[in-house]
């Protein structure tokens, strides 16, 4: 059951487009198209890191982690899914989940700070987000 106090963080809020509720988490997709990037958010209030969650949390957010990961991988041309919750310029929990290519604008380092973000077009957002939430979102 979600927190009824849990609210996203703004900066998450304006960088990406709500897909909707997994079990735990709000699930989003970052608005930068040149990478496949979803981002888990638990819907619980005051969490900073993975720790904060109690044992049946971490284990359903790691199950989160990989219905996410097998979702991007199944998109195709995935050579490595990057998955981080480093939370330094926004505190609030967040797991970025990232599928890659090698050659993509930001290979071999990490997408953040990676050039300049290429926003989706709204159609496109809205098609990609139907998508991943008739696949992911039950």
């Amino acid at each position: 059951m979600a927190d009824v106090s849990f609210l996203l963080d703004p900066r998450l809020q304006s960088s990406t487009y709500a897909v909707g509720d997994l079990g735990l988490s709000r699930l989003l997709l970052m608005n930068d198209s040149r990478f496949p990037w979803l981002i888990l958010v638990p819907r619980r209030a005051g969490l900073v890191e993975i720790v904060d969650l109690d044992a049946r949390d971490r284990a359903l957010l790691i199950e989160e982690i990989a219905a996410v990961s097998h979702w991007l991988r199944a998109r195709g041309e995935v050579d490595k899914i990057n998955v981080g919750a480093l939370g330094n310029i926004v505190a609030q929990l967040h797991v970025h989940v990232v599928a890659r290519r090698i050659g993509d604008p930001a290979w071999p380092g990490p997408v953040w700070g990676a050039g300049t973000a290429q926003p989706y077009a709204d159609a496109a957002a809205r098609a990609l987000v139907r998508k991943i939430a008739r696949d992911l979102i039950a």
